[in-house]
């Protein structure tokens, strides 16, 4: 990990962590409503029960979040992941109605706490662009 990476890698990996954590214990309603709003983005994911699912979820949250704070998991493979996880996130966000102003991407009141994780994306790119540059540069 380069020293640059690493409050990018710290502050989202522990918040990732954190998040993973949290779920943990999903279930009943919660995990309903968690799968509901997930498929509702992505259908496919109605073919998994909304308990597996949000076990799936923490354990998603809990394995990015511990790669992004190991110093040993190379930032292009955790930025990749970084990447994937936000773009799911985007999807929720985009395709959720009710969280965007209608015709616009600006977020409602409800939609804040979901547009805000575009910014995982960046920070996965971010990771990948970086070390892809910088092998290139200087021929690593």
């Amino acid at each position: 990990m380069k020293i640059p990476h690493v409050p990018l890698r710290a502050s989202i990996g522990a918040f990732m962590l954190n998040s993973g954590l949290t779920k943990r214990g999903m279930e009943g309603e919660a995990a309903q409503a968690t799968h509901s709003m997930a498929v509702g983005a992505i259908p496919q994911l109605q073919q998994i029960p909304p308990d597996r699912f949000a076990k799936l979820l923490s354990y998603s949250e809990v394995a990015l979040g511990a790669a992004l704070l190991a110093p040993f998991v190379p930032s292009t493979l955790v930025g990749l992941g970084l990447t994937a996880f936000g773009v799911g996130l985007m999807q929720l966000y985009v395709k959720t109605p009710g969280l965007r102003k209608p015709g616009t991407v600006l977020p409602t009141q409800a939609g804040i706490p979901f547009a805000k994780d575009f910014w995982l994306v960046g920070a996965g790119l971010t990771l990948v662009l970086d070390d892809l540059t910088h092998r290139k540069r200087f021929g690593r």
